[in-house]
């Protein structure tokens, strides 16, 4: 709900604070960067202090600066208050998925982790239907320190409810601790590998890599696609926007579900693979009937687009859960390492959008600009290649523990490295691209 609140506030803001559609942009996507860059500082308080303190924390704080979002008072305020609101939601996954890892016997996990992701959904489809009637009764200000407030009450429910551990549980008997700790760690996870070899391992490249094809894909739904539907089929049309969404929750359940079956059957690499492979063809299908949808039919489009949305959505299920099955002990800094790559790919994403829009044509697939042809196609491309990257992803595969310590250096260091240069590029694309 946090999130997505701004989407639906968007058009109020640019008014009230005279921003246009570009700078939008750039708020819509600052917040992804900050995501992405608090994403391993977040899974290493979880693995060192646990998730309920570390989850306490983290909603607490993106609770306040959801509030404060409502005092902003021109474009750099609000471009500061999103990053800060970036930085402590950045701890939601990566402290949940150390809960799961703690809470949940290692074959049900991919449940788990759909059931928990399509809570994001639900409530994201819920503020599109909610928030501008909200709005309309006591402005877009008050909205947000309304969100903020349900954030802190959230809060203080956890710290009176969870514990780190069952053991620590009131109501968690002797039967139940047993059953989630029979099979707490699998193949790599039961191994202390370092953190360095783990997320500069082959199988952790790609698993970052299918993680920003799929968040190219889905953060339209939580910034662009609101205002998009109003501009190109008119007022009303952006009652259509929560489909996509309700349409992921089914997603998650789905894939969840599938990964769940596929394991207990005995297919360990199976119920990571299959429903991720399912997701991105299914993604890259509905992008690519995105761009051939007339322009006069609103429903036609959402539709396609839905499609798309429930192919990316299948593959998160998977991805966090082969996550859990390389990080083990480390899964809050390992998952959270994935989604900062993933995140990077949504502000990509959000930035990039109106670009698209405005500028890019492609030769013999989208002729004029004007509408998101360039981009969904773009897309598209992004979700063949993760497809192509699923079918060498491996949770069994062994880590190569023989590396020196300055080797591990040297892999930690390509990979900051890549990541700040992905950050520059974001930062510096409109300039370069419009010399």
């Amino acid at each position: 709900m946090d999130r997505i609140c701004i989407s639906t506030a968007s058009d109020f803001i640019m008014a009230d604070l005279h921003i246009s559609k570009q700078t939008m942009g750039y708020i819509f996507g600052i917040f992804a960067v900050s995501y992405a860059l608090f994403q391993i500082p977040s899974g290493w308080l979880a693995d060192t202090y646990g998730p309920r303190r570390s989850l306490l924390f983290a909603v607490s704080f993106w609770s306040l600066f959801t509030a404060l979002t409502g005092a902003a008072w021109n474009a750099g305020s609000m471009f500061i208050t999103r990053f800060l609101f970036g930085a402590g939601e950045a701890g939601a996954f990566p402290c949940a998925s150390r809960a799961i890892f703690n809470w949940v016997n290692a074959k049900e996990r991919g449940l788990a982790n759909g059931i928990f992701h399509s809570g994001g959904r639900v409530g994201a489809a819920a503020t599109l239907f909610l928030m501008p009637w909200l709005i309309h009764w006591v402005g877009w200000r008050r909205t947000f320190l309304i969100n903020g407030f349900i954030g802190i009450v959230w809060a203080i429910i956890w710290l009176a409810w969870f514990r780190d551990s069952p053991r620590q549980h009131k109501k968690a008997d002797e039967t139940e601790c047993r059953h989630i700790e029979e099979t707490s760690g699998e193949a790599s996870a039961s191994e202390p590998v370092p953190f360095g070899i783990i997320i500069t391992s082959s199988n952790m490249v790609l698993a970052m890599f299918q993680s920003v094809a799929s968040n190219v894909t889905f953060f339209i739904s939580l910034s662009w696609l609101f205002p998009y539907l109003k501009s190109q089929w008119g007022a009303g049309t952006e009652r259509f926007a929560p489909v996509p969404l309700i349409v992921g929750m089914i997603a998650h359940w789905s894939s969840g579900a599938l990964v769940t079956i596929l394991h207990k059957k005995g297919h360990s690499v199976g119920s990571r693979r299959v429903p991720a492979l399912i997701g991105f063809a299914l993604a890259a299908a509905g992008l690519v009937l995105c761009t051939q949808v007339a322009p006069t039919t609103a429903t036609l489009f959402i539709a396609c687009f839905s499609l798309a949305i429930f192919g990316v959505e299948m593959t998160m299920a998977p991805s966090w859960t082969f996550c859990m099955d390389m990080g083990g002990t480390k899964s809050g800094a390992v998952s959270g390492t994935m989604n900062m790559m993933g995140n990077l790919g949504s502000a990509a994403s959000a930035v990039s959008f109106p670009y698209f829009v405005d500028h890019v044509t492609i030769p013999r697939f989208v002729e004029k600009t004007g509408t998101a042809n360039s981009f969904f196609i773009f897309a598209a491309t992004l979700n063949a290649l993760a497809f192509v990257a699923w079918i060498f992803m491996d949770p069994r595969r062994s880590f190569n523990t023989s590396l020196s310590g300055a080797a591990v250096r040297l892999r930690l260091t390509l990979f900051m490295l890549t990541v700040v240069v992905a950050l520059l590029s974001l930062y510096f694309y409109k300039a370069l691209l419009l010399k």
